[in-house]
């Protein structure tokens, strides 16, 4: 059985990742997937089903009243998830039964344990509030993963119309395209590459007066212009340009705020949850200029086909 090294673990991360994976689990998945592979028979879809029942358990301490454990436990198991994806790229051995596992059972982890902090909280002080935390939680997650891949037949569509190759997918190299909408919707396969398909290349020098002078779209363009440079660095560090995910919503929610305190469950949730939704109508936003550039030939027709 081939040994492998954590050169080769490296190798297996998203070329673009959220900043808390980046930063925050990739640096311990990494070397908690090399013993796994070099040492142990587990599949990907059995590190899949560990992850849940470590949700579960998250779930079971927040309903408890352990928040620091439930935290911690959170953490385990979205860990143990980047692990999963780690493994399978290492070995060649992801499925699309994988794929449909991993994404049910975050969706599951996600709704255990905002139930069991509304849950636990409620039971504590009565406070009708923890309730309808619980609820939008679980809401603005499923609204997230409702709408990317949404997103994603609506762009395909237009392509589809256009008989245009789409340069705006972000196919992971080793398992093939995000079943979502990709590390970052609407925005290139790698911006230190390709220009950004809203606002073409940079422009030559002497050519920004000339662009200034478009009227009501130069400040648009102008403010793409800087997104893309900040979309750029971020790139080089393999961070997403959405800076606020679900990913990080999640973190918030369910590790950041138990290990805070109880006092800090609401309004750091409502304040993730708020970034959250203004993230995903930045996305909308795109979203619908892409379609206004990119129109296709018979709208009738591709609204049928997106929404069929």
């Amino acid at each position: 059985m081939r040994t492998y090294s954590l050169d080769d673990v490296y190798e297996t991360r998203k070329r673009r990742d959220s900043w808390w994976t980046v930063y925050f689990v990739d640096p311990v998945a990494c070397r908690v997937a090399l013993p796994v592979a070099n040492r142990t028979r587990m599949t990907p879809n059995g590190l899949t089903v560990l992850s849940l029942v470590l949700g579960m358990v998250s779930a079971a301490c927040f309903a408890a009243n352990h928040l620091i454990a439930g935290a911690g436990f959170f953490y385990l198991s979205f860990m143990i998830d980047c692990v999963d994806g780690k493994i399978a790229r290492l070995k060649g051995t992801g499925t699309p039964f994988g794929l449909w596992l991993d994404y049910v059972g975050d969706r599951i982890r996600v709704v255990l344990c905002a139930g069991g902090l509304a849950y636990g909280q409620y039971a504590l002080t009565g406070d009708v509030s923890y309730v309808v935390l619980g609820a939008a939680v679980a809401v603005l997650d499923l609204f997230r993963y409702v709408n990317a891949p949404q997103m994603k037949r609506v762009r395909e569509a237009v392509r589809e119309e256009r008989q245009e190759p789409d340069l705006l997918a972000d196919a992971d190299p080793l398992l093939g395209p995000d079943p979502l909408l990709g590390p970052d919707p609407l925005l290139g396969p790698d911006p230190l590459l390709h220009p950004d398909p809203l606002t073409g290349p940079d422009p030559l020098p002497g050519q920004e007066s000339e662009r200034a002078g478009l009227g009501r779209t130069s400040r648009p363009r102008a403010f793409f212009r800087l997104f893309r440079r900040l979309n750029r660095f971020l790139a080089r560090h393999r961070v997403r340009s959405h800076l606020v995910s679900g990913i990080e919503f999640h973190a918030a929610v369910f590790v950041i705020a138990p290990i805070a305190g109880a006092w800090a469950l609401i309004p750091l949730a409502a304040l993730s949850g708020l970034l959250l939704l203004a993230n995903e109508v930045f996305l909308v936003y795109r979203m619908w200029l892409f379609t206004r550039r990119h129109g296709a030939g018979s709208p009738q027709e591709s609204r049928e086909h997106v929404l069929v």
